[in-house]
């Protein structure tokens, strides 16, 4: 007897592309301590050298040599992330192996994309009072004819604090560069550089910063986004990937992998941050 309303159910190999948001944030601090974590809990002891005195000669002798003053921070892997997922045996036949390597990485996207959104709210709340160009009681609204002009403006804010010129980064959301796209200040400047979309969110060069796209920025239901700038020596982040195991979980019939990352970020110099709330126009 033919089953002639059988309908064959098929697992394809090929998966659906994910649109993923760019993970900015945390390429933009310094991530030199990564190697000295090794688990949840762990310090790192971050030093800097204080002033050190100049003073005039007048062929006498010198000063006795001063000792030098050193501040030290501490920075704690204080933070977790992990995931814990199956896959039944009965369900995947043809594409197992293929679809728990796909579901690792499409983990590890997620995992990525919750540390870049906390990174982002730790930096925005570490901005000296001073570099606040306006805070969300003085938001503003950009236009395709200030956009830039703002830019500059935090830009001066910096300099002001000493940060230096190099090296100097600012996160947008997409509609303030759709702004900036309608300026020839930005269009111009850098002509072939500045027209192309590039990996990691960087968008182009303007005001004296590498400007990077994300739809990470902070901001409250559309409104008071946090636009930040900066440098990598504001901030510090360190991660470690200390769990990755597959494992059969004893009351199901499946395949399992689960992970841990655990991170600690910190601003270490406030100064070396700008930031400004606007609302989309």
């Amino acid at each position: 007897m033919a089953f002639t309303n059988f309908i064959p159910q098929v697992w394809s190999a090929r998966l659906l592309e994910h649109l993923n948001r760019l993970h900015v944030y945390a390429n933009l601090m310094n991530r030199d301590y990564e190697g000295d974590i090794r688990a949840f809990g762990d310090t790192v002891h971050i030093n800097q050298i204080g002033d050190i005195t100049i003073f005039d000669y007048d062929g006498s002798d010198i000063p006795e040599p001063e000792e030098l003053d050193g501040t030290q921070q501490i920075l704690t892997i204080d933070q977790g992330r992990g995931f814990n997922f199956h896959v039944k045996d009965i369900d995947n036949a043809q594409s197992n192996p293929k679809l728990i390597d796909s579901a690792i990485r499409r983990a590890s996207y997620n995992m990525n994309d919750a540390i870049d959104q906390y990174l982002a709210q730790l930096l925005a709340a570490g901005v000296a009072e001073e570099n606040i160009l306006c805070d969300d009681s003085a938001a503003v609204t950009p236009t395709e004819t200030n956009a830039y002009e703002y830019l500059v403006d935090l830009g001066v804010l910096l300099s002001e604090a000493n940060v230096p010129n190099l090296d100097r980064w600012v996160v947008i959301p997409p509609w303030f560069h759709g702004l900036l796209l309608k300026d020839p200040r930005f269009v111009s400047n850098g002509t072939g550089y500045n027209q192309a979309i590039l990996q990691g969110g960087l968008v182009g060069e303007a005001a004296g910063f590498s400007i990077h796209l994300s739809n990470n920025v902070p901001n409250t239901d559309g409104t008071l986004y946090k636009v930040l700038a900066g440098t990598n020596a504001a901030g510090v982040f360190a991660e470690q990937l200390v769990e990755l195991e597959a494992y059969r979980p004893e009351q199901n019939f499946s395949d399992a992998v689960r992970g841990l990352n655990v991170f600690g970020a910190k601003v270490v110099q406030p100064t070396a941050l700008a930031m400004m709330t606007v609302n989309r126009p």
